[in-house]
């Protein structure tokens, strides 16, 4: 599934859109890991080292596209772990606030599968969420990450 963040920011009333214009966020990559390795046992326990490797990163709420100059929400339920510079509670809200304009059904794509499909997206553009497979099929992923830019 992806859902559409340019669409979001467009969305967004005016008013909460000045509001987050230039906020930045903290990002983590270990903010759900244990929670979805209960769920994806095949996810591997990280070690101390690997876990070091992945410190908390910060980066603006809303960015700019590198190449269209289009403006779009960044933030990320499973990432996205506080709005820099604001008390804990009013971080929670707002981020709250921010996750169901970025996941509305209206933005949403689900990809339905066939054999030999290959999907790409743009993780500047969307939110991705591998919505599962079921139990009796297997699921095969070949990921491939290009190095990107410094969000802005």
């Amino acid at each position: 599934m992806f859902a559409d963040q340019h669409a979001a920011w467009l969305a967004l009333p005016p008013g909460l859109q000045s509001r987050v214009r230039h906020l930045r966020a903290e990002h983590s990559y270990l903010a759900k890991y244990e929670a979805l390795r209960e769920r994806s046992p095949w996810r591997p326990k990280l070690s101390d080292e690997q876990v070091a490797q992945v410190q908390p990163v910060v980066h603006p709420v809303v960015r700019t596209h590198p190449e269209t100059g289009r403006l779009g929400l960044f933030v990320s339920e499973h990432f996205t772990t506080r709005i820099v510079d604001l008390p804990e509670t009013e971080s929670r809200a707002l981020l709250a606030e921010l996750f169901a304009y970025g996941t509305r059904p209206a933005l949403q794509y689900r990809h339905r599968w066939q054999p030999h499909d290959m999907v790409f997206w743009d993780n500047r553009s969307v939110t991705h969420l591998a919505a599962g497979c079921p139990d009796h099929l297997r699921r095969r992923l070949h990921r491939t990450t290009i190095e990107g830019d410094q969000p802005f």
